[in-house]
């Protein structure tokens, strides 16, 4: 019996003027917005795919995965409809919609995908309260550059329709192919359905020693570990690679069955979200924890009674121990990469290591070119991001498994280790100050009065008394960076003060969130003698932080006591 062609609508819209993706082709808003407002979703999937030429889109191949949330499988179902509508040939999803950020980049670098999409508010809450969002990576596995969301955004204020496959329904449960026969189209439209962690958990093979790692967890000498999922997309990730096939017990993972909720808690791996595992490590009785955000690219590092490392100490103490990792034995080391606001740590040890090092602006895309183009093998930023050039997203479990291999190799404990990596290279004591939900309005001017302040001729060389600390002004900007790729000039990225004696003080606008803005204070001092190493990193800061408070009025401008997150 013939089956009957499935129809293709072009349904009539109107344009928002509010779908910019905020950086990577990403758009987040509450969820809400998505849920209630007429076409929001279908209006940004259809700039998105028609920011694919058509000659490309035809026919070609797309990979689909969520973190799980709440709205995140009606949204598949819409996107599979949109896609087929819009002449994509082949769509592969994970099983029930799951898939982790880099296993998204993961599948379309292995099967040479045109892209994909993802649907995630990566470290955000979830719930009907919380927050969606829709992400666009793009052929090379990494998230789009700023061309691509610009011509998305651009498509999005005068579209007047979409295009859709209303009848067409996917089983995300079963794995394999789906075959669809589609009115007008010569092809079936097929979607295949893929076990969420088999082609990752290849990759990580090629890449780590299992044998080191497995007996570092089950041989004679084995740690304790506690790895927390938070209920987002890590769980199946955790459970099939750290307990199935590297031994550790299966109570070593808690929080690994992803919720719409994420259990009520933001998925956000810190000291203050992630709280029942500091809890846990403070007890002494485990050697290594570690947290995931909801779509597992961005991690925690905890040694034995909850000692913390920063994101930043965690990229640098990677890139001194790359040698621990047969990939990078195989393949050598190129270059290092971070973000403009995070520490300079990684600066000391690409000197040692006579490898370049590239400031960019926060975001991923940034990175990928660099890899591209074989400048850069590790990269990071502050916010809890780090990676290889084996994706072209940051991986949360790559730099959990290469912290495993650094134990497995050297026979230290992760304090040991860092105290190790400060007594060689100096510590960077380093924090950040989170303003949330601030109204956008009052940021903006914040910002703008301060970079009026610390770019004006008069503040250059000016010296601030704290206590018994001064710090004399060496030089300001207005963080401006140069692809050395492409040329392409990205401006405004944050505001710079840089001491004579390489303290720095640095404020930046988020741009991962609509409604409000959330500004951000980061401040980093050097110490290079081993027996100031032992201070508390607040204490250390303070006199920076005061010049922060006292320069750009924040408390006063905002009503606010206090940051929202300290990390």
């Amino acid at each position: 019996m013939e089956r009957t062609p499935i129809p293709v609508l072009t349904v009539q819209t109107a344009p928002y003027e509010d779908q910019r993706p905020t950086g990577g082709g990403g758009l987040r808003r509450p969820t809400g917005v998505f849920e209630s407002q007429r076409n929001y979703l279908p209006n940004f999937v259809q700039s998105l795919l028609s920011s694919v030429d058509l000659r490309d889109r035809q026919g070609c191949t797309m990979v689909v995965g969520s973190d799980g949330r709440y709205f995140s499988k009606t949204a598949i179902e819409i996107v599979v409809q949109m896609a087929a509508a819009n002449g994509i040939g082949r769509l592969v999803i994970g099983q029930n919609g799951i898939l982790s950020t880099p296993a998204v980049s993961c599948i379309i670098r292995k099967i040479k995908a045109a892209g994909g999409i993802i649907l995630t508010a990566s470290h955000s809450p979830g719930g009907p309260g919380g927050e969606f969002g829709v992400k666009f990576e793009v052929a090379n596995g990494g998230p789009a550059p700023d061309i691509v969301s610009d011509k998305i955004y651009q498509i999005s204020k005068t579209l007047e329709e979409y295009a859709i496959c209303p009848d067409l329904r996917v089983d995300l449960s079963r794995l394999g192919r789906q075959e669809f026969d589609l009115e007008n189209k010569f092809k079936p439209f097929r979607v295949e359905i893929v076990d969420s962690v088999d082609i990752y958990l290849n990759l990580l093979r090629s890449i780590f020693d299992f044998n080191a790692i497995r007996n570092l967890l089950t041989g004679p000498n084995q740690i304790k570990i506690r790895i927390d999922a938070m209920n987002g997309v890590m769980g199946p990730y955790v459970r099939r690679i750290l307990c199935d096939e590297l031994g550790a017990p299966a109570n070593s993972a808690i929080n690994c069955i992803p919720l719409e909720d994420f259990g009520g808690q933001p998925p956000d791996p810190n000291l203050t979200y992630a709280t029942a595992l500091l809890e846990a490590m403070r007890g002494g009785e485990y050697g290594f924890g570690a947290a995931f955000d909801a779509d597992g690219d961005r991690y925690m590092i905890l040694g034995q009674n909850g000692f913390f490392v920063n994101a930043s100490d965690s990229l640098a103490i990677i890139a001194a121990n790359l040698c621990c990792i047969p990939y990078f034995c195989q393949m050598g080391v190129r270059g290092f990469g971070r973000s403009m606001p995070t520490s300079t740590a990684l600066d000391k040890v690409a000197k040692v290591m006579k490898v370049p090092v590239y400031e960019t602006p926060t975001g991923w895309r940034y990175f990928s070119n660099l890899m591209d183009s074989g400048r850069c093998s590790l990269c990071g930023e502050e916010s809890f991001g780090t990676g290889s050039d084996h994706l072209r997203e940051k991986d949360g479990l790559w730099a959990v498994l290469v912290w495993l291999s650094i134990l497995a190799a050297r026979k230290q404990s992760v304090e040991e280790i860092v105290r190790d990596h400060w007594t060689k290279f100096g510590r960077h004591y380093y924090c950040r100050f989170d303003y949330e939900a601030l109204e956008p309005r009052t940021a903006y001017f914040i910002m703008r009065d301060l970079e009026a302040l610390i770019t004006d001729k008069s503040f250059s060389h000016q010296q601030f008394a704290v206590g018994n600390n001064i710090y004399s002004v060496e030089r300001t900007d207005s963080f401006e960076y140069i692809d050395p790729v492409d040329g392409t000039v990205t401006k405004r990225q944050g505001l710079r003060i840089i001491f004579s004696d390489a303290s720095r003080l640095i404020f930046r606008m988020s741009a991962s969130s609509h409604v409000r803005a959330t500004l951000r204070i980061y401040a980093e001092s050097y110490e290079k003698d081993p027996s100031q190493h032992n201070k508390e990193p607040q204490a250390v800061l303070s006199p920076l932080i005061a010049i922060a408070l006292k320069i750009s009025q924040i408390h006063e401008r905002t009503g606010r006591k206090g940051p929202t997150v300290i990390t």
